[in-house]
C-alpha cells in the first residue's frame, strides 16, 4: 500500500494528539474529520485527498476569519487559539499558489472571457476561483480583479 490517504492522516494525528495531551491540535482536526464526515454524508462516497483538501481549505480560512475578528476585538488569546489550530490544519489544505501565479490566472481569466469593465467581474472570478480550486483566497482574486478590471 501507498502513503495512507489525507483523511487516514487526519486520524492518525488526533491519535498523536491525544496521547501528546495537545488539546488545540486535537480540537482542530477533530473539528476537520467531523467536517469531512458532514461532507461525505452529502456526496455519499469517501472523499478523494483533493476533497479532502478542500474540507480542509475551508476550516483554515474560516481560521483565518477569526483570527482578523479576534485580533481587531482585541481578543489575543483568542487569536492565538485560532491561530495554532490554523497550523495544524494548513498541512491538509490546498497548497496557496504565489501572488504571480494568481496574477497570471486573473490575466489569463481576463483576456479568456474579453473581461474589460467591472460589469465582467463575475464572469472573471468564476473562471479564476475554477481553476485554482481553492487554492487561493477569494477575497484576495476579487481586489485582483477589481484593480485590474478598475484599470
Amino acid at each position: 500500500m501507498g502513503d495512507p490517504t489525507l483523511k487516514a492522516q487526519v486520524h492518525e494525528q488526533m491519535t498523536a494528539a491525544l496521547r501528546a495531551g495537545d488539546k488545540v491540535r486535537l480540537g482542530a482536526l477533530r473539528m476537520l474529520a467531523a467536517s469531512i464526515t458532514n461532507r461525505e454524508k452529502e456526496v455519499l462516497h469517501e472523499l478523494s485527498d483533493e476533497e479532502v483538501r478542500e474540507v480542509a481549505g475551508k476550516e483554515v480560512k474560516r481560521r483565518t476569519e477569526s483570527i482578523e475578528a479576534f485580533s481587531s476585538a482585541g481578543r489575543t488569546e483568542l487569536a492565538e487559539k485560532e491561530r495554532a489550530e490554523r497550523e495544524t490544519l494548513e498541512p491538509f489544505a490546498p497548497e496557496q499558489l504565489a501572488d504571480a501565479e494568481v496574477d497570471a490566472m486573473i490575466d489569463g481569466a481576463i483576456s479568456a472571457t474579453g473581461a474589460a469593465s467591472m460589469q465582467d467581474m463575475g464572469k472573471v472570478m468564476g473562471a479564476v476561483m475554477a481553476s485554482a480550486k481553492g487554492r487561493v483566497d477569494g477575497a484576495v482574486v476579487q481586489r485582483k480583479v477589481r484593480e485590474r478590471l478598475a484599470g
